[in-house]
């Protein structure tokens, strides 16, 4: 019986609600238990609120126009937990559209079941090895890879955040660092608690614990003092730059390789996931993630050269100010760098626009670019101004980007929206490389101009972890199957 104040409308939200509510511990049983990562449409659930879980069932309008509904994810839910599965990464959104693609008249936990054969009846078996991570060096970078990994610690297969090393900055170093670990002015409080243990001198972050180690010298740690075993290290100092320097992690007892958070000189690597990651060969030792800007625009770049042809373009990017910046007015050994980052506009340069051809080597000589640094802590744009082979339109190429953003395997890199009132700080957060805003796209035939928002810090942190999975080879088995979202994805795509 409807409430009297009540509305139908609001009834029908509270019985959406309560769905949401009862998926949520299936959710959790299913990640701490079998280490399965659901997912709708590349939205994590996995520890997410009731509000997030609903947001992310109105998200698949996006996919096939209409808003997923939970009386049909509810019950997948179910059968998955039934299932005693092993250890994968299973997209419910993209799994549910493939049951109604499939019309076959068998029953959803039938199709379930085969369609997931491979890892039904394995009790969370992980077939996974574990790997060690390093963090060296607890910025802008290192922290919020440090929530990320935290994040994905799951049943304590894959990457396993063991250490950070840092200088010691004061007497109380090690309460500061949990500090910054606990609250940021930008992205917010941890989600969790934090423990630290002065004596040993360890962080403690949702249970995972985390050996603070005091360093000068890159070379000279024995991290197996520690129990740390073959790890990544992963430099996000940006102190080193080239093989020789970077070279210097794996004289240290106990690491295997080292990842480095920024562009790479020389012959090193430089890596764009989405793009390049499949380069990146088992006996690579050092590799690079490039520049949060390189990753934000190369995969847009790609898209757009893939369809229409790049003859030649220009990337400006108006970028956050960073902490190599000064505050105020103080000598600085960059052009214009000194001057007060909270008060100017400061036009530099940028190493992205020639970065792209290191991840697309197609790219080569074709792009120019500089930078205008602004008064904003955290999220930036990239402008890309396009000479193109082949003509188009704004509406086309809007189309192509936003079905490269659903259905491509670049849709965990690029994004795409098209509101009228977005800005800056509403990417805050994002996960993806990469935001096309699609209103602002101007096209004039084979003249182009896109804009691509991108959160510089955390965006770019994403992309770093998931070259660190390659980099480790720790990635579960994906659900469906490439061959069944392939199918699905252009079978929507259609439907747009």
């Amino acid at each position: 019986m409807t409430h009297p104040d009540r509305t139908e409308n609001h009834d029908i939200w509270l019985e959406r609600e309560e769905l949401a509510e009862a998926m949520i511990p299936l959710i959790g049983r299913l990640y701490r238990t079998n280490n399965v990562v659901t997912s709708i449409h590349g939205r994590s659930l996995v520890n997410k609120s009731t509000m997030s879980i609903l947001k992310a069932h109105r998200f698949a309008r996006r996919i096939t126009t209409e808003e997923l509904r939970l009386e049909d994810t509810a019950p997948l839910l179910r059968i998955l937990a039934d299932l005693d599965l092993g250890a994968a990464s299973i997209d419910i959104g993209r799994l549910r559209l493939a049951y109604d693609r499939a019309a076959d008249g068998s029953s959803l936990e039938d199709f379930v079941r085969a369609e997931l054969a491979d890892i039904v009846g394995r009790g969370g078996r992980d077939e996974r090895t574990s790997t060690d991570v390093v963090l060296y060096g607890f910025g802008r970078i290192g922290r919020l890879v440090a929530r990320l990994l935290i994040e994905k610690t799951g049943g304590g297969h894959g990457l396993r955040l063991r250490a950070i090393v840092v200088r010691r900055g004061s007497d109380n170093d090690l309460m500061k660092r949990a500090s910054l670990l606990r609250r940021d002015s930008v992205h917010g409080s941890f989600e969790g608690t934090i423990q630290v243990d002065e004596e040993a001198e360890t962080i403690t972050a949702n249970g995972v614990r985390i050996q603070v180690i005091y360093a000068n010298d890159p070379a000279s740690i024995d991290y197996t003092a520690y129990g740390i075993q073959d790890a990544v290290v992963v430099d996000n100092t940006g102190r080193w730059r080239d093989e020789e320097g970077l070279s210097q992690h794996l004289k240290s007892t106990g690491v295997a390789k080292v990842l480095l958070t920024a562009p790479g000189k020389g012959s090193l690597k430089n890596i764009v996931h989405g793009i390049n990651h499949d380069a990146i060969g088992a006996d690579d030792r050092i590799i690079t993630a490039a520049s949060c800007t390189t990753n934000a625009i190369t995969p847009v770049l790609k898209a757009i050269n893939d369809r229409f042809g790049v003859v030649h373009g220009h990337v400006e990017t108006v970028h956050s100010f960073t902490n190599d910046q000064n505050l105020i007015d103080n000598f600085h050994r960059g052009d214009r760098r000194g001057r007060s980052a909270a008060l100017n506009m400061v036009l530099t340069e940028t190493g992205a626009a020639t970065a792209v051809a290191k991840a697309l080597p197609e790219f080569a000589g074709k792009l120019t670019g500089s930078s205008i640094r602004v008064p904003t802590p955290d999220v930036s744009i990239a402008i890309l101004n396009l000479t193109l082979e082949e003509g188009t339109t704004k509406e086309e190429a809007n189309t192509h980007l936003r079905e490269i953003s659903l259905h491509s395997g670049m849709r965990k890199q690029v994004d795409y929206i098209d509101s009228p009132e977005v800005v800056s700080t509403d990417f805050v957060g994002s996960r993806r490389a990469g935001i096309v805003d699609g209103l602002a796209t101007i096209s004039n035939d084979k003249f182009l101009v896109l804009y691509v928002w991108y959160d510089n810090e955390f965006g770019y942190s994403c992309q770093v972890v998931r070259v660190l999975e390659e980099m480790a080879a720790v990635h579960p088995p994906s659900y469906p199957l490439a061959e069944t979202d392939a199918a699905t994805a252009s079978v929507s795509a259609s439907s747009l």
